[in-house]
């Protein structure tokens, strides 16, 4: 269970070096997501500090430097909006384990050595399994009982034990903390992957249909993101002038403010268009560029919280959490991206 430290147990982490195991342990934090790493990142900006590198982007048996949070972020700018949404430096690439996938950590079921192929077959056909790893206790593994290798048992005419039911040479094994794409030709080559805990015990078993599940739901968003500021472009490029462009550029200085549709952030689509933010001058200029879409048919208000709404998920999707993003924000994203073909076109 999370927990939020004291601020004087947090400051006693300034200017030492750690692993980011400490870390997550003073926070009561297990696994890092997109809201335990927000938690976190929060509560040491609060009390004045920062990881050097970012804890969310190393291995939590990695050190990091606590550091003061100005030595690492830059003052900004008089004129630069507080209010922009530039990608979390814990989204650039970085090594993915297979222990990552959901299907690496949510257990396997098993049958003892000493039991029967029934129950083997019994478990696959019930609970729609290809594979049943044969082991005693939880770390030694005998083999693996497939439908492949019951056939070869029959075709063969060996006697129906598990001993003869069981693939025993070359098991796809691997350990949770080894590097996801070295794993793929071998879950390639069998279909399937064992994954051991650090305890050394199996704790999942990936298919190619876990790793095509994981990476559709995780790339589509990205997809769907891309094409909507695409069509936003598109459309306000064409619609709007540079001085249009340039007046929501605030987080760049007067001189380097391009009055490109191609600079702008994902929170500029926004005070482009939203009429009720809060400084008078942006809302009147968002009137006018609202006008100069001649969208006339279009709900503004609905259009703006639609977006609003786009804009958040985006910014969820840019932390590689392992759970996939709900249905619903899907749907919101492919609402959406239908939505501007139509008035892209």
């Amino acid at each position: 269970m999370t927990s939020t430290p004291s601020d004087q147990e947090i400051l006693v982490l300034k200017d030492s070096r750690v692993p980011v195991e400490q870390i997550l342990t003073l926070f009561g934090v297990r696994v890092r997501n997109h809201q335990t790493v927000y938690m976190i990142s929060r509560a040491l900006a609060d009390v004045g500090l920062a990881t050097v590198p970012d804890f969310a982007v190393c291995h939590q048996h990695d050190y990091v430097d606590v550091v003061a949070l100005a030595a690492v972020v830059p003052e900004k700018d008089a004129e630069e909006e507080d209010d922009e949404d530039p990608l979390p430096s814990h989204i650039l690439p970085r090594r993915i384990q297979i222990g990552e996938l959901e299907a690496a950590r949510r257990g396997v079921t098993t049958v003892n050595l000493n039991g029967t192929v029934s129950q083997a077959t019994y478990l696959m056909r019930t609970k729609g399994l290809a594979h049943i790893p044969v082991i005693t206790g939880m770390a030694a593994l005998h083999g693996v009982v497939t439908w492949s290798s019951l056939a070869r048992m029959y075709e063969t005419g060996k006697s129906p034990t598990l001993e003869n039911a069981m693939q025993k040479d070359s098991l796809p094994v691997a350990d949770a903390r080894q590097e996801f794409f070295s794993c793929l030709p071998v879950i390639k080559e069998h279909g399937y992957l064992l994954v051991r805990g650090d305890d050394g015990c199996l704790s999942g078993l990936v298919t190619a249909a876990d790793v095509t599940e994981r990476f559709e739901g995780a790339a589509r968003p990205f997809f769907l993101v891309g094409e909507i500021e695409s069509l936003l472009r598109r459309c306000l490029g064409a619609a709007l002038d540079q001085e249009a462009i340039r007046a929501v550029q605030t987080n760049k200085k007067a001189d380097q403010r391009s009055g490109l549709v191609t600079d702008l952030m994902f929170g500029d689509y926004l005070r482009l268009l939203d009429g009720t933010q809060s400084k008078p001058v942006m809302a009147a200029n968002a009137d006018a560029n609202w006008a100069a879409l001649g969208w006339t048919a279009m709900d503004r208000t609905q259009f703006v919280r639609h977006l609003e709404r786009v804009k958040d998920i985006r910014n969820r999707i840019a932390h590689f959490d392992a759970k996939p993003l709900p249905a619903e924000m899907i749907e919101e994203l492919v609402a959406f991206t239908k939505l501007l073909r139509d008035f892209a076109s």
